[in-house]
């Protein structure tokens, strides 16, 4: 079993072309919660050249939508959603300096092109263990569209939260891993 790479947002680009496909990771400080319509209210602002809500360089986005949190936690549970829903708007928001994804499943091939020409990653973490995965969020602030409810975008502070590096800059894919 390799031992597991503690990681902190902003990421560089030297260190995210470092990773490889299947390497076990902690994220540990900030990242950025988004779903479909964030992610396209974030494009379209791109498109119109308006400043964005959250300063994608060298950011994360972790692709949930939590539910409330429980008395005495920063907030519900917080599992993953598919990453493939995302796609559509993920190149832009690589293109614009987004350095990481949190998500499950595939991405298709305009995203894998997109991580290996500016330098990204897309982590995936365990589908279905929202409780479990909510244990390693400390806090949770809504930053913008709050009218999107559990899809608001959240600033969230994280602690030696657990995902793997599913596709790496060089266009591998844990999923082709035997």
């Amino acid at each position: 079993m390799s031992e597991m790479i503690n990681i902190s947002a902003p990421l560089s680009e030297d260190f995210v072309r470092a990773l490889n496909a299947g390497d076990e990771v902690l994220v540990n400080g900030v990242i950025y919660t988004a779903r479909d319509i964030a992610h396209q209210r974030l494009c379209s602002l791109i498109e119109n050249s308006q400043p964005l809500p959250i300063d994608l360089n060298g950011a994360i986005i972790y692709f949930v939508g939590p539910t409330p949190a429980t008395q005495g936690r920063a907030i519900g549970a917080a599992g993953p959603t598919t990453s493939s829903r995302m796609d559509m708007f993920s190149p832009m928001l690589i293109k614009h300096g987004l350095k990481a994804m949190i998500g499950k499943g595939y991405r298709d091939s305009n995203v894998v092109s997109a991580l290996k020409r500016y330098g990204a990653v897309h982590f995936a973490t365990i589908g279905g263990a929202g409780a479990l995965l909510s244990k390693h969020i400390i806090s949770s602030e809504i930053i913008a569209y709050e009218d999107l409810g559990t899809e608001a975008i959240r600033k969230l502070v994280v602690k030696d939260f657990p995902a793997i590096v599913a596709y790496d800059t060089k266009g591998n894919c844990v999923y082709d891993i035997q």
